[in-house]
């Protein structure tokens, strides 16, 4: 019997080689592999006690089965599961047990099409430790892509894709990651296996038959889902992009009648149960971009812009301000010097203009990217152009880069400005704590005066940058803040509980993308009420009743954590 009495006796050692005796993969409690798991991007360290890294489907169900009867008998444990590490809500973060797939379960299984669909669409099975830049690469090869990736794609991996139901630059267009996931292979909190896929309703009165963990949670999740049906559509967020709470109006497709748990389990953020395999649909990516670059000096006319920008069906419609603008240039041979000498002279030129802007004080307030996919380059300038003669009598500055070569520039420094100020700024620490909430942008002209008035209220603590898929209105403010001090630590408990106010008031949600981890778990009773907060906390106890799975995230989660695990150093 499996002796993991934490709260009894912190005895790591014992418990590395009690796990070593049952595991094919490594179990780990090198100081370097702990601290390396203790971080996430977020603002948060917590020191696990053992990394593990599974060898496949078999181990990660072994390893449940002894953390659970160790539960069982009064253990205080936990298991937290983590790909790439490049979360920002401190999703992965445990001071139990980190379960780390991107060692070995990293392999993408299958690419194919699906002959059964008409038109016949892609599809692509993948393990969790598989990094998108690998996936889209076998992806790609067969002429397909999964459009929900994140901007952090050379980075981030399908683990953390799917356990916070990413949504990136392609979201605008193609939906977000739930909408993509067809079936999880995964491993429950008593270490039994199964999948969650489509169920008929044939197919759902078999599962609930079972006198099974599955079974139990099927029966009890219908029931919860029937018991409190307007409930639950009351709060589905009326935005676009949402990655707070748990999806439980997502589980019925009302127009397919069917039932699938794997769109819970897609932004649960590993609280609900462990996946090991993915099926994931894919789409067929248009070849031909031409990106409307839209140089905004006067943000009073954002909404207007966005407004008569979206009839014409952009792709992608993205954003980044000023502070990023001139940090990009600033940083620019730290970010060429990852790119190959050809790519890095040519690109280096091309930011010849931009650095001007900066040298002569004319940067724009925010810069606009409107990108148009289609079959033909004629048909995507064709849009482009529209556009851009939409915006006649704005008076705003803008240009038409007519293939992807020539929009490269404008997407990495998108992509990679949370990169670069984590990286560049001494003393100072990108602060994700607003970082992505989301508003309708048919209400722009009222809430951006109000944000602006409360981030004014605390530019003394910090500066802030702000990107995001403004077509969408799903914003990513990052402060700059210095840590050490008491006082800016102080400031995220007291600004963001006012930007969230205002978001919500607005009809908005406090995620879009990013999910709820440590700094947002706290904020779900102020977004979603107490009953739908009760229901979160049921189906939690419904998945797993000893609280094994990442616990106080998306349930349980506090102010105090928040504060008490909050770095105070930025020190790598």
């Amino acid at each position: 019997m499996l002796l993991l009495y934490w709260d009894v006796m912190d005895n790591a050692a014992s418990l590395k080689k009690e796990l070593e005796d049952v595991l094919a993969g490594e179990v780990s409690d090198d100081e370097t592999a702990l601290k390396k798991a203790s971080r996430d991007t977020s603002l948060f360290v917590r020191m696990p006690k053992l990394v593990v890294c599974p060898k496949d489907t078999a181990d990660v169900s072994v390893l449940v089965k002894k953390v659970r009867a160790a539960a069982d008998n009064g253990a205080s444990i936990a298991l937290a599961a983590r790909a790439a590490g490049t979360d920002m809500s401190g999703g992965p973060l445990t001071t139990g047990i980190v379960v780390s797939f991107t060692e070995h379960m990293n392999r993408v299984l299958e690419v194919s099409s699906d002959l059964a669909v008409k038109p016949p669409s892609g599809y692509a099975v993948t393990e969790p430790g598989v990094y998108y830049r690998d996936f889209e690469k076998a992806t790609l090869e067969k002429g397909y892509l999964l459009p929900s990736y994140p901007a952090s794609r050379e980075l981030a991996a399908m683990g953390g894709i799917i356990a916070n139901n990413s949504g990136g630059e392609r979201t605008l267009e193609y939906g977000k990651t739930e909408k993509y996931v067809e079936e999880l292979d995964v491993v429950l909190s008593d270490g039994s296996t199964c999948t969650f896929k489509a169920l008929t309703p044939d197919e759902l009165s078999g599962k609930k038959k079972l006198e099974t963990l599955e079974g139990d949670i099927y029966r009890k999740m219908d029931t919860l889902l029937n018991e409190h049906a307007e409930l639950i559509e009351k709060h589905r967020p009326s935005v676009s992009k949402n990655s707070a709470g748990y999806a439980l109006w997502s589980i019925r497709d009302r127009a397919k009648g069917t039932f699938n748990l794997a769109k819970l389990i897609c932004g649960s953020q590993g609280t609900l149960a462990l996946w090991t395999k993915a099926r994931l649909s894919l789409v067929k990516p248009k070849e031909h971009r031409a990106m409307l670059v839209i140089f905004l000096y006067d943000l009073s006319l954002l909404p207007e812009i966005v407004k008569r920008v979206l009839p014409e069906n952009p792709e992608s419609f993205e954003s980044y301000d000023n502070h990023t603008f001139e940090l990009a240039v600033r940083f620019l041979p730290e970010m060429l010097m990852q790119m190959g000498f050809a790519k890095a002279a040519r690109l280096g030129i091309d930011f010849v203009a931009e650095a001007a802007m900066v040298a002569t004080g004319g940067v724009p307030k925010m810069i606009l990217m409107a990108e148009f996919a289609e079959d033909t380059l004629e048909e995507a300038d064709r849009k482009a152009l529209l556009a851009q003669q939409s915006l006649a009598g704005l008076h705003v500055q803008t240009r038409i880069e007519k293939n992807e070569k020539e929009s490269e520039k404008y997407w990495i420094v998108r992509r990679e400005s949370f990169s670069l100020l984590r990286k560049n700024l001494r003393g100072m620490y990108a602060a994700p704590f607003i970082d992505d909430f989301v508003v309708p942008p048919e209400r722009y002209p009222e809430f951006l005066p109000k944000l602006d008035e409360l981030l004014d209220e605390y530019k003394s603590h910090f500066v802030y940058t702000i990107a995001g898929h403004v077509g969408n209105g799903n914003f990513h403010i990052i402060p700059l803040m210095d840590l050490s001090k008491e006082e800016n630590r102080n400031v995220i408990l007291e600004l963001a509980p006012k930007v969230y106010e205002l978001v919500i008031r607005e009809g908005g949600t406090t995620t879009g993308e990013h999910n709820d981890g440590i700094i947002r778990t706290p904020y779900l009773p102020m977004l979603f009420g107490s009953e739908m907060v009760a229901l979160f906390a049921e189906t939690k106890e419904i998945f797993d009743p000893q609280n094994i799975f990442n616990p106080g995230k998306k349930v349980g989660g506090s102010f105090a954590a928040i504060k008490e695990d909050m770095i105070t150093t930025v020190t790598p």
